[in-house]
């Protein structure tokens, strides 16, 4: 009998993985030739190998509390790619589900067409031309970044990362900097090949020519001069913060719009997506994509108030180092981050409880917030004290929660998971601003306390990059809708 269940599970198990094999061509030709990005309950299925597509349907019996397997799937997305999608996404997950629960009556074909038969609305291409994007620094969000542009681009029609700007350090800078690309002690290798044009001094990334630009101020350089323009610049050194230092990249020749990722300061609008990105016009060349935290907390303290209201609470950051820390005790200008990084938990202040308000106004004033820096490179947790103004369950909340993370506004940037073994390192490279611990709630009455896991370095990019998309006009409908 054991033999039998041996024999059995192997079988099933090989077939799977063909099936998956299979379904990477049609994943990436859907990408790369029309612009449709497969995703799986928000989760892209693109550049995955078949164990990890494999996995992402595993996911699904965690969030949705339903089995669902590439034997459901695969017929649909051979299917999907039959028909002529423009530019979308399409959630082989929920398709997947919807088949299911509908006792599969109908064949795959006519699900898919009936599902997705309002795909005739959507633009012919995502731009005219596409959106000439620079990084204007190169440390851990902007290498961050170039991986995410690189891997985006499909048929190139929307961001296309065209330059970085950093000061030049020794005689092999280039060579430092494809290696830094390349090598990522948290993150892992770079997915793909770089190469160096040392005569251009450029990176080829995937096929991508990256422009590698020395500057020491932002208005010193003619981009026109390297082919760049309407450039949006994407500020990742936090040098400049309000709109007087932003404003030197629209100075720059070939720049339309300036990005930053850190707060920022005195009227620049502070965007979270997901929550407050109408605040994105044309009218703002100047934006910026709030803080890590503040991306990670605000959609869900936007969910619980649609649900529950919130009449106050404090939000308490357990947050990994960062470079703005020292390695070894010495001085800092701030309190207590001069301490050794690596050694020490050390108490300091955060504003992302405050910076919330600008994303959701109706919580001025009710939160309060500080951090606790710890010895982790990568990861933080946000420990959300709340009073509501309703009563609740434990069940209750997570069930809404859970459900939002699924089908509200904020689904992109809300996970959620059921785990109750889930640890800081399974949380890197999670592309949410934040992951509801539902294991980890509590509820007393109207009170309630929720941790959100969020990689604060890869998540927060995921973010940038929705602002960026957003600014150059590029809007994805998902598919089915509803």
């Amino acid at each position: 009998m054991s033999q039998e269940l041996s024999d059995r599970h192997l079988e099933d198990w090989n077939e799977r993985v063909r099936l998956a094999e299979a379904a990477l061509p049609i994943i990436g030709q859907l990408f790369r030739e029309r612009s449709v990005v497969t995703i799986m309950y928000g989760r892209p299925l693109i550049e995955k190998a078949p164990i990890d597509l494999l996995r992402e349907h595993r996911y699904v019996r965690q969030v949705e509390e339903k089995e669902i397997s590439i034997r459901d799937t695969f017929p649909l997305l051979e299917e999907v790619a039959k028909l002529e999608l423009r530019p979308c996404r399409v959630d082989l997950g929920k398709l997947g589900v919807d088949w299911i629960r509908s006792g599969k009556e109908q064949s795959a074909a006519d699900f898919v067409r009936q599902r997705l038969s309002d795909f005739e609305d959507l633009p012919e291409r995502v731009r005219e031309k596409p959106q000439d994007i620079v990084l204007y620094g190169f440390g851990r969000i902007g290498r961050l970044l170039a991986r995410l542009l690189i891997e985006r681009t499909g048929s190139g029609d929307a961001l296309r990362l065209r330059a970085i700007v950093v000061r030049k350090g020794a005689e092999n800078d280039l060579h430092k900097r494809a290696s830094l690309l390349r090598r990522d002690s948290v993150h892992g290798r770079f997915a793909g090949s770089i190469q160096i044009d040392a005569e251009n001094n450029a990176l080829i990334a995937n096929g991508h020519f990256i422009k590698v630009i020395y500057a020491n101020s932002p208005d010193e350089i003619d981009y026109t001069a390297h082919g760049i323009d309407d450039a949006i610049v994407i500020d990742n050194t936090g040098k400049w913060r309000d709109r007087d230092g932003l404003g030197l990249h629209l100075k720059a020749k070939g720049v339309s719009k300036a990005l930053l990722t850190a707060p920022g300061k005195g009227d620049i609008p502070n965007v979270v997506f997901g929550v407050n990105d109408d605040a994105i016009t044309d009218d703002q060349p100047i934006m910026s994509a709030a803080s890590c935290t503040t991306n990670a907390i605000t959609p869900v303290l936007r969910s619980v108030l649609d649900g529950f209201g919130i009449q106050g609470g404090h939000v308490e950051t357990v947050h990994s180092y960062t470079n703005d820390q020292n390695l070894i005790d010495n001085y800092h200008k701030k309190q207590r981050r001069g301490r050794a990084a690596a050694l020490n938990m050390v108490i300091t202040e955060t504003g992302a409880a405050k910076a919330v308000a600008k994303a959701i106004p109706e919580l001025g004033g009710k939160l309060t917030g500080n951090a606790i820096r710890v010895p982790t490179p990568n990861v933080s947790m946000a420990i959300l004290n709340l009073n509501l103004e309703k009563e609740t369950t434990v069940e209750k909340l997570n069930e809404y929660l859970r459900n939002a993370s699924l089908y509200s506004p904020q689904s992109l940037q809300i996970d959620y998971t059921t785990s109750t073994e889930v640890s800081s390192t399974d949380v890197v490279g999670s592309r949410y601003a934040g992951i509801v611990d539902s294991a980890a709630t509590i509820v007393n009455g109207n009170s309630c306390v929720l941790y959100v896991w969020y990689d604060n370095e890869f998540g927060y990019s995921m973010q940038v990059v929705r602002v960026a998309q957003r600014m150059a006009g590029i809007r994805y409908v998902t598919l089915p809708r509803g």
